[in-house]
């Protein structure tokens, strides 16, 4: 291409490279709409900037972006350093067209150990660290951090219960009567002996497992010498149960923090796997499949995987990637600035660390050719939808509305979002139905409806291509309502009626306006697509109000109760053991709490059990 003014969006390069500066900084390129296409970082940003007019060798996919460039902004840094974070800073929020991004990134969960008890609680923790204690991953998945959390159970009995659990209870909980509890909340251990507990739980998570097998060795010989086999034998058991968890999970010849990080790419598409290494014990694996406008080099890939992915999260000690990267000094410096220390990245390894590199390009390899494989798959869905519907062009976007509550109570609309590429997570949103009459269905998928395409009005998201409905000719009345109300006229309504049994596959196919259903034949890709997405939709619809209504629940039923104040509550709960206990107490269990009277106990009585029978 050469220097001179662009005829589709009036963009002057000539003018524009004239005046611009030699310094480091950040390019973002614009399109007509002012929408941000494509975001980069230069040592030097004249030079970089024109090598995109001047590029003779460019490919079609890098000349239909420079040809939609209606404008350019530059922010000038200090260093290249500072370019290249601030790059990934802004990939990261803007998810320019025609950049690598990273898709539903979210933060990892931790294992936390509270410090501001006397019995302190292991449990689960995702977000920002904010409580006193120790903080032990990331790990890869919630599941890693629950099978973590099952198995410390077993072995080393701190308590996993709650706060507000532990603090009311008057005898031991099922924990403790299948002896994965000591019983710290009814004092049937002391703090020294309970603490000794919680100090093995931080070496056996600090990766120190060794040490503690010694340690347990010496007291099971100690117990033996003085008798108390049955002392000597609990430590046996431990000492058994550990040897079994380190052999699956300890590193031959680590001792630090590792990220083994590998990269496959192939038709446009690319899959990231990590193996997370955290004190010389294996946390577990998990892939990454960014988003690309372009086919690009695994080197490449990774590079701007690594840099927007380790923006906000604990940075590992060590590196070992799958690809040499082009910048591979400068990102280590950057990253080095970040973690405060020096990180170090390794493309060429030995021994046990080139095993374990090469399982991880086989990970990445297998994941991405089966993403590719489930993702033209997902493409024939869509194609088999567009004949069944008869769409004129290939519906790219789909979204699909359920409502869950229990007999009108906690209603919550979901709304779930379909591609090409399958679920679009980051895009899916719930909606806490609020006053409608309890129970009805159709102004709750009135009300959803019109908050969520309000929003993508505004641009929140892009507009679907077809509104999916789990319901029949009311719902999908009210959904036509609300998008009439919008003046929103170019997206197809379907709706999704169950069968006369009920039954998978035995789905009625409802467009508007029509009086007889679509006929769709069982087992047509079209179908499957339907039925995947809507069971999707009734997941997340049923999760969110299951969260909605144990907190309603927890935080109000005893609350809502005339005559039951915050010191009777109190001592309801630490009578019965908790909430559950107070709804199977009958009126004169309840009446036998001091301070409740017979009336009292009746109300009580009467709300919970009302409740159950409503």
């Amino acid at each position: 291409m050469s220097d001179e003014k662009n005829p589709a969006t009036g963009f002057d390069s000539k003018a524009f490279l004239t005046h611009l500066t030699q310094r480091p900084g950040v390019y973002r390129m614009l399109n007509d709409k002012g929408d941000i296409i494509y975001i980069g970082k230069a040592k030097n940003l004249k030079n970089r900037v024109s090598s995109y007019f001047r590029n003779n060798n460019a490919s079609p996919k890098q000349q239909a972006m420079v040809a939609k460039i209606a404008g350019i902004e530059i922010t000038i840094t200090h260093t290249e350093s500072e370019a290249l974070l601030l790059e990934s800073q802004l990939i990261k929020r803007h998810k320019p067209r025609y950049n690598i991004s990273l898709r539903d990134d979210k933060s990892y969960p931790y294992v936390f150990i509270s410090s501001y008890h006397p019995f302190p609680q292991l449990s689960f923790h995702r977000g920002a660290k904010k409580r006193r204690g120790q903080y032990f991953g990331p790990y890869p998945s919630a599941s890693a951090v629950k099978e973590t959390l099952k198995l410390l159970q077993k072995i080393f009995p701190v308590r996993q219960c709650e706060d507000s659990y532990f603090n009311v209870r008057s005898r031991p909980c099922l924990q403790y009567q299948i002896e994965r509890c000591t019983g710290p909340c009814v004092g049937l251990i002391s703090p020294e002996a309970y603490k000794t507990d919680v100090e093995n739980t931080i070496l056996f998570l600090e990766g120190q497992g060794g040490l503690l097998i010694d340690r347990l060795v010496e007291k099971m010989e100690a117990a033996a010498e003085e008798l108390a086999f049955e002392t000597a034998a609990i430590y046996r058991d431990q000492i058994q149960r550990l040897r079994a968890v380190l052999e699956k999970q300890c590193i031959a010849g680590e001792r630090g923090d590792v990220d083994i990080i590998a990269c496959a790419s192939k038709a446009n598409a690319a899959c990231i796997q990590i193996f997370f290494i955290r004190n010389g014990q294996n946390l577990g694996n998990r892939q990454f499949y960014p988003q690309m406008g372009d086919d690009h080099d695994p080197a490449v890939i990774l590079q701007a995987f690594i840099g927007q992915y380790y923006l906000d999260k604990t940075i590992p000690a060590e590196f070992i990637i799958s690809h040499t990267l082009p910048d591979q000094t400068l990102l280590s410096q950057v990253l080095s600035e970040q973690a405060k220390r020096q990180i170090s990245l390794s493309s060429k390894v030995r021994g046990e660390r080139q095993k374990w590199l090469e399982m991880a390009i086989t990970n990445a390899q297998n994941s991405l050719n089966s993403k590719l494989a489930e993702k033209q798959h997902m493409r024939d869905r869509f194609l088999s939808l567009q004949q069944e519907l008869g769409c004129p062009e290939l519906p790219k976007r789909l979204e699909c509305f359920d409502i869950s509550h229990t007999q009108g109570a906690q209603t919550v609309a979901s709304c779930v979002v379909f591609d090409h590429e399958g679920p679009v997570k980051s895009d899916y949103r719930r909606f806490n139905i609020e006053g409608i009459t309890a129970g009805d269905d159709y102004a709750a998928m009135h009300q959803a409806v019109l908050r969520r395409f309000r929003r993508l009005q505004q641009g929140e998201y892009p507009m679907p291509d077809i509104l999916l409905i789990d319901g029949g000719k009311g719902q999908v009345a009210e959904a036509q309502k609300a998008l009439a109300e919008l003046e929103i006229n170019n997206v197809m309504i379907v709706g999704v009626a169950k069968g006369p049994d009920r039954k998978a596959g035995m789905e009625k196919i409802i467009l508007p306006n029509r009086e007889l259903p679509v006929d769709v034949k069982s087992g047509a890709s079209a179908l499957l697509l339907i039925q995947q997405i809507r069971d999707e939709a009734h997941r997340f619809a049923i999760t969110g109000h299951r969260q909605r209504r144990g907190k309603a629940q927890r935080q109000s039923t005893l609350e809502e109760i005339p005559g039951l104040g915050p010191k009777r509550r109190q001592a309801l709960l630490k009578q019965f053991g908790g909430l559950q206990g107070v709804t199977r107490a009958g009126v004169d269990a309840l009446a036998s709490i001091d301070g409740i009277s017979r009336q009292l106990a009746q109300r009580i009585y009467d709300t919970f059990h009302h409740q159950d029978g409503s």
